[in-house]
């Protein structure tokens, strides 16, 4: 048995969309969620400032955690740093997470893929560089929202969301070419499906929404050394705010995801 926790490093609460399905897939290990909130939304950050807070806030947690593995469910943070994390800490096992273009060239059938990102993943290098890699035989649109995952973030809190701004975010991905539509959307950003279903209903046409949450928790899975117990006084699953400040609304939200949160 052990009581080393997965490690789950966030920009928000969008990684909770991961460790929903790590639980399932991973029940008895102990969580530790991180949600870098003083710095939300990553979007609006210099890449060289941003790369530099991840390496040193990373610095501090594995020290602090001894986590037995990381896991950077942001598409955001991944496709910039994780490189850099393996590097850096090249003792330590790290899953990263990139929009989900090869299984989307792979299933689609008209040829027309979008991808749902923020701002930050569709400017990124490693983001065309996978779309030459996989899908050089589809039509793949990369969409930029500036908007989705605070709207996801205040969804999540307060039950509330606009859907015709969640349609207007959404309108680029929709295309037809040739008598041929759009068939798939990837959803490259960990917050966006806890969207989803408004999303479906406010599409102008049916399409194969990618999440890429449950194959990121099976990646994690395939790393740990084997399936062990967890110790009864291991201690509970927690979440740390970088920010130190939560109201009310997300400690209920944490609590309703098993998550005690604990100071920075």
């Amino acid at each position: 048995m052990t009581d080393r926790p997965i490690l789950m490093f966030d920009s928000g609460i969008g990684g909770l969309t991961v460790l929903r399905e790590a639980r399932v897939l991973m029940p008895e290990r102990r969580f530790v969620y991180v949600a870098d909130d003083a710095a939300f939304p990553y979007g609006a950050w210099e890449e060289p400032a941003l790369k530099a807070r991840i390496l040193d806030l990373f610095g501090g947690l594995l020290e602090r955690f001894d986590p037995e593995i990381s896991v950077v469910p942001c598409n955001t943070a991944s496709t910039l740093v994780i490189d850099a994390l393996r590097q850096a800490f090249s003792g330590h096992p790290f899953v990263g997470t990139v929009p989900a273009i090869k299984p989307a060239a792979e299933r689609t059938r008209s040829g027309l893929v979008s991808v749902l990102a923020t701002p930050g993943t569709v400017k990124r290098q490693y983001t065309r560089d996978l779309i030459t890699q996989w899908a050089t035989k589809c039509h793949v649109r990369l969409v930029g929202s500036d908007r989705l995952a605070q709207m996801a973030e205040i969804y999540m809190r307060d039950g509330f969301v606009d859907e015709q701004a969640v349609k207007d975010e959404i309108a680029p991905c929709f295309i037809e070419q040739d008598g041929r539509r759009t068939d798939i959307v990837v959803l490259a950003c960990t917050h966006y499906p806890f969207l989803v279903n408004r999303m479906r209903k406010t599409a102008p046409w049916p399409v194969d929404w990618i999440d890429p949450a449950e194959a990121i928790a099976r990646r994690a899975l395939s790393l740990l050394d084997g399936s062990r117990g967890r110790r009864d006084d291991a201690g509970p699953d927690i979440a740390v705010f970088t920010s130190n400040r939560t109201d009310f609304a997300t400690r209920r939200l944490m609590q309703g995801f098993g998550l005690t949160i604990q100071g920075t």
